[in-house]
């Protein structure tokens, strides 16, 4: 090979590793840019993420969570008593955080807190033992109240200034309903909205204590914060209906209101309840004289003969299986029952007016107990 030759190969070498070596460092300038873009971008998502999980559930919510923090309580598992109970967005969060600023010392009790509050107002009332916010008026409405029953409690208040009429106009509103049944579509269902329903919202406002803290809170206000604790009470069941002859919200609702009226305690609902399933199975009717007492819109102390025959989709000594919608409001123990019956053969059951339940299996059974108990009393 001449000189010149092997000098225009060892060019043409030295050029093509030239280029090589550009592209090597072209690539590795692509690389290190790409991760540094992944990187920052990394760190300003990471650092919303964190400011968001910082700041309130919900900073408009005014219902107030009572939690119980066991004595002995580690930040670990206070962290997650709180996320369990919606109170913050990330216990994981919460733990780094505390460490972060050198938290301790939380105090074992029973809170009251509300998803509206910071992480730091959420520490600061575990540091102290106190609730951060103090309501400015508080309601209880007691259960087996009808709607129309919980409209005056609230309407007497001297917090409010609309009059119980005013109250059942809202809660009545066909453009409302409509509004709240998007609102809370795992509790409201469009069986409220059948035109045979005497009040759409009847046995969804729940029974309870309500701390308010705005002064005169609006009708919206009271009733979303009553339907919100229903929510919160029925929604540890919704798993549970396909065990159930009955099938969706409205049915178990309206079978709690029933047990509510029918019996003082927790555990003759879950018989009552038993019973009511069986008869259902059986195709017979529920017969249960606080329906027909709804059915005629009016409480008297014993029902007659006559009365049973009123036509209504709420008697149910007329219509088989449920009333057309709830009768009242209930406690959490006839929910409860409503989910859980306690099985039994019985299908009768009287009760006398010391508030002691008679059960059986047969109808012969069934009038003997009423004569014992029932008839020789009056």
């Amino acid at each position: 090979m001449s000189d010149s030759n092997f000098k225009d190969l060892y060019q043409k070498r030295l050029k093509r590793r030239g280029e090589e070596a550009s592209t090597v460092r072209k690539v590795v300038a692509i690389v290190l840019t790409t991760l540094l873009v992944v990187f920052i971008g990394g760190g300003i998502a990471g650092y919303l993420y964190i400011k968001a999980s910082l700041e309130p559930v919900d900073p408009n919510a005014e219902e107030e969570i009572t939690v119980e923090i066991p004595l002995g309580s580690s930040t670990s598992s206070i962290a997650s008593i709180l996320e369990e109970n919606d109170l913050i967005k990330n216990d994981v969060i919460f733990r780094f955080y505390t460490k972060f600023k050198n938290e301790s010392d939380f105090q074992a009790g029973e809170y009251q807190f509300t998803q509206a509050m910071s992480i730091d107002q959420l520490i600061e009332s575990l540091k102290t033992g106190k609730v951060i916010r103090e309501p400015l008026f508080r309601v209880t409405v007691p259960e087996g109240r009808k709607i129309t029953q919980i409209a005056e409690t609230f309407a007497k208040s001297k917090q409010t200034d609309f009059t119980a009429k005013e109250f059942m106009k809202k809660a009545d509103d066909p453009a409302y309903i409509e509004k709240l049944i998007k609102q809370y579509p795992q509790l409201l269902t469009e069986e409220i909205q059948s035109p045979e329903i005497r009040h759409p919202l009847e046995g969804y406002l729940f029974a309870s204590t309500y701390d308010f803290y705005d002064e005169n809170p609006s009708i919206e206000t009271i009733i979303e914060s009553m339907l919100t604790r229903t929510q919160k009470n029925v929604k540890p069941y919704l798993s549970e209906l396909e065990n159930l002859s009955i099938s969706n919200v409205h049915e178990v609702i309206t079978m709690a209101s029933l047990l509510e009226n029918e019996a003082p305690t927790a555990e003759d609902r879950k018989k009552i309840a038993g019973v009511f399933y069986n008869r259902m199975e059986e195709e017979m009717p529920l017969q249960t004289d606080p329906t027909v007492l709804y059915a005629l819109g009016k409480h008297k102390d014993r029902v007659l003969h006559e009365d049973l025959e009123v036509e209504s989709p709420y008697n149910t000594y007329q219509i088989k299986g449920l009333p057309v919608g709830p009768i009242s409001n209930f406690n959490k123990n006839s929910l409860e029952a409503a989910v859980r019956p306690k099985e039994s053969d019985n299908l009768y059951f009287v009760a006398d007016g010391d508030g002691n339940v008679y059960y059986s299996t047969n109808y012969d059974d069934h009038l003997k107990k009423k004569k014992k108990h029932i008839d020789s009393q009056r």
